[in-house]
């Protein structure tokens, strides 16, 4: 009997290895800021608005406010509670600290650095001690371009260094009393603000025996 004869198999092609994909690496989520105080006491807010805070938070929370941008919010309190916008501003920006919505010091352009100072001098003679070009240079060594002057209320002008605007402002306080208050605005970070707040505190500082003696010497000449 002849041997069986074994038909040899086709072979199968060999077909390539897959690679497999790497995982996606999930996109870095953004930090929310720190929960913070709104800001302002409860009886004061009370007072201009007619409910404390933890009633707007809730009113606010209701109308799905934390989804909104913060012009959105502004125009509901305005539009269906009939707040100026003023207040409307305030609230906002009270209800964006307290939901982690918006960090301290920030505001919708940027953050905002803020010092005041009060002064034993006139405030003609705080006004001149910034606007003429020579005694400020004896506290604020940066060169400045004014774009706005206001004598006896306000300039302002842009920071080059750190970024933002400046404005200056000038309130009497009585007749030989005047307080200044420097506004740093459009600030990148809080950072910046701790920062900027110990550098325009330390000008006024400097500032302060200027404008005396610029306060002395006009009142002298009189």
């Amino acid at each position: 009997m002849p041997d069986r004869v074994t038909m040899p198999q086709e072979a199968k092609p060999k077909t390539k290895a897959k690679k497999k994909a790497a995982p996606k690496k999930p996109a870095a989520k953004k930090r929310p800021a720190k929960k913070a105080a709104p800001g302002m006491s409860d009886a004061a807010v009370k007072a201009k608005t007619g409910k404390t805070w933890a009633e707007w938070f809730a009113a606010l929370d209701k109308a799905g406010a934390k989804a909104m941008s913060h012009k959105e919010i502004t125009k509901l309190l305005g539009a269906r509670h009939k707040l100026a916008d003023w207040w409307s501003q305030m609230v906002t920006v009270g209800y964006e600290r307290a939901r982690g919505l918006r960090a301290l010091h920030q505001k919708a352009d940027g953050f905002n650095a803020s010092v005041s100072r009060t002064l034993a001098t006139g405030l003609d003679q705080l006004f001149e001690a910034w606007d003429e070009t020579r005694t400020r240079a004896s506290f604020l060594k940066e060169a400045i371009a004014v774009t706005t002057r206001n004598p006896g209320k306000n300039m302002r002008f842009a920071w080059d260094k750190d970024g933002g605007k400046v404005e200056v402002r000038f309130t009497a306080k009585g007749p030989e009393k005047a307080q200044i208050t420097i506004d740093h605005m459009g600030l990148a970070s809080g950072a910046a603000v701790k920062r900027l707040k110990g550098f325009w505190a330390d000008t006024l500082e400097k500032m302060g025996e200027t404008a005396l003696k610029t306060s002395k010497r006009v009142r002298g000449s009189k």
